[in-house]
C-alpha cells in the first residue's frame, strides 16, 4: 500500500507539476508564491534558458524543469512513512494536491526563487533583484538543495498527521519489527547513489564546486551512518543494520541544506551532529511524547533538516572551511558574520515548520471532512494491500 501511495504521488505531482506547479514556483509574483507566466508551461520552449548560480552561464530551462519536478514529486511522498499503514488511498491523494499547493510551492519560492546572479550587476539592480525575489531569500536564509523545502517541509507535515490520524492499532504492546531489514540495506544504498543527483545536481554546472559537493555529501552520510551505530552500540549492546541505514539517511538529510556552503571538515561535523541527534529523536524523543511516526519522517527528515539548516550558519564561515557568501556584485566573496546567518537559517526554519505545519493541519482537516482520514478497525487489521488496492504483497 506505501509503495502504491507514493507511485501515485509521483504521477499527480508530476502533472500538477507542469499544469501550475513549476510557475507558481519559480517565476515572479509576490515575495511568498510566483505567478502564472508558465501556467500549462506556456513560454517553456526547447530554447529557453533557466540561470545557474555563475554569471553568463545558463542551461536549458527544460532540463531545470524536469530536475526540480523530482524534488516536487518526492517530498510529498516523505510524508506517507509517518502515518504508514492507517490512512485511505484516497485520503493521501486529495491531501498531496492540497499540501503540495500550499505548502511545497510557496515554501520552494520563498528559499529558492531569484533573478539569477546576472542580475546583480550594481548596486541598485541588486538591490531590486533580491527585493523581487523570495521571501526567505531576501532574509538571506542558505538551502543548497532542500533541507527546508523539502525536509523540514516534509517532516513536520508527516508529524502533523501521525498525530491527527492517531497511533496504529496495537502500537507500544504487539511486536512491530522491521519486515526486511536486507531491503531496507538495499534501499537505503540507492538512495545514496541517488542523493548524489539530488545534491550535486543543485549545483547546475559541472565544475570543482560540484565535485566538492559530491564529497559533502559522501562525508556527511558515513559520519552520520558511524555516529549513530556507535551511538546505539553503547547505548544498547549492539549496533544494528537497520540503525545504520537510518543514520546514513540522517546525514545525507543534515548535508543536503548545507552541501555546497560547507567544506569537507564541516560536512564530517554536520554528519556527526545529526547521526546522534536523530538517533536521540527517534529513539528518545518519540517515546517521551508518544506520537506513532511510523517510518520516522519527523525524526530522521525533520529533525535532520533542522541541524543542517542551522548548522549552514556555522561551518560556512571562511574561518571554517566554508564558501562563505558570494556578493554577486562586488564579484567576490562577502564579509561573513556568523551569527547574522545563523539569525537567517533560524528564519528559514521557523516559516518552514510553522508554514507546512498549519497548512499540513488544515488539509488533514479538509481531507478528514471531505473522505475521511483512515480506515476503519477491521480494515487496518486486514491490511490495506487487500482492502485498498485488492492485492497481496506476496503470494
Amino acid at each position: 500500500s506505501v509503495l502504491m501511495q507514493v507511485f501515485m504521488i509521483f504521477c499527480v505531482v508530476a502533472l500538477l507539476w507542469a499544469i501550475y506547479g513549476y510557475s507558481l514556483a519559480f517565476t515572479g509574483g509576490n515575495a511568498f508564491i510566483g505567478g502564472f507566466d508558465r501556467l500549462f508551461m506556456q513560454g517553456l520552449a526547447t530554447d529557453s534558458l533557466a540561470a545557474t548560480f555563475s554569471k553568463g552561464v545558463y542551461i536549458p530551462e527544460y532540463v531545470f524543469f524536469i530536475f526540480q519536478l523530482t524534488f516536487a514529486c518526492i517530498t510529498p511522498a516523505l510524508i506517507v512513512g509517518a502515518f504508514a499503514e492507517r490512512i485511505k488511498f484516497g485520503a493521501v491523494l486529495l491531501f498531496t494536491v492540497l499540501w503540495f499547493t500550499f505548502s511545497y510551492l510557496p515554501i520552494a519560492h520563498m528559499v529558492w526563487f531569484w533573478a539569477g546572479p546576472d542580475a546583480y550587476t550594481d548596486a541598485d539592480a541588486g538591490a531590486a533583484a533580491t527585493a523581487a525575489a523570495g521571501y526567505l531569500f531576501q532574509k538571506g536564509a542558505l538551502d543548497f538543495a532542500g533541507g527546508t523545502v523539502v525536509h523540514i517541509n516534509a517532516g513536520i507535515a508527516g508529524l502533523v498527521g501521525a498525530l491527527m490520524l492517531g497511533k496504529r492499532l496495537g502500537y507500544g504492546t504487539a511486536a512491530m519489527a522491521p519486515h526486511n531489514v536486507p531491503m531496507v540495506m538495499i534501499g537505503a544504498s540507492l538512495l545514496w547513489v541517488g542523493w548524489f543527483g539530488f545534491n550535486v545536481g543543485s549545483g547546475l554546472e559541472a565544475n570543482g564546486f560540484t565535485g566538492m559537493v559530491f564529497a559533502n555529501t559522501i562525508l556527511a552520510t558515513a559520519a552520520a551512518a558511524l555516529a549513530w551505530s556507535f551511538a546505539e552500540w553503547i547505548h544498547r549492546g549492539t549496533p544494528t543494520m537497520l540503525g545504520a541505514a537510518s543514520g546514513a539517511v540522517a546525514g545525507l538529510v543534515a548535508i543536503t541544506p548545507a552541501c555546497g556552503w560547507v567544506g569537507p571538515m564541516g560536512a564530517i561535523a554536520i554528519g556527526l551532529v545529526a547521526g546522534l541527534v536523530c538517533l536521540w529523536a527517534v529513539a528518545g524523543l518519540k517515546q517521551k511524547l508518544g506520537y506513532d511516526d511510523s517510518l520516522d519522517v519527523f525524526g530522521v527528515h525533520c529533525v535532520g533538516g533542522i541541524i543542517g539548516a542551522l548548522l549552514t550558519a556555522v561551518f560556512c564561515s571562511p574561518a571554517l572551511g566554508g564558501t562563505g557568501v558570494y556578493d554577486y556584485v562586488a564579484n567576490a566573496v562577502a564579509e561573513y558574520s556568523m551569527a547574522a546567518q545563523f539569525k537567517s537559517q533560524l528564519i528559514g526554519v521557523v516559516v518552514s515548520l510553522v508554514w507546512s505545519a498549519v497548512v499540513a493541519a488544515i488539509s488533514f482537516k479538509i481531507v478528514d471532512l471531505v473522505v475521511g482520514l483512515r480506515v476503519a478497525e477491521d480494515e487496518e487489521r486486514q491490511g490495506l494491500d487487500t482492502v485498498s488496492h485488492g492485492e497481496r504483497a506476496y503470494n
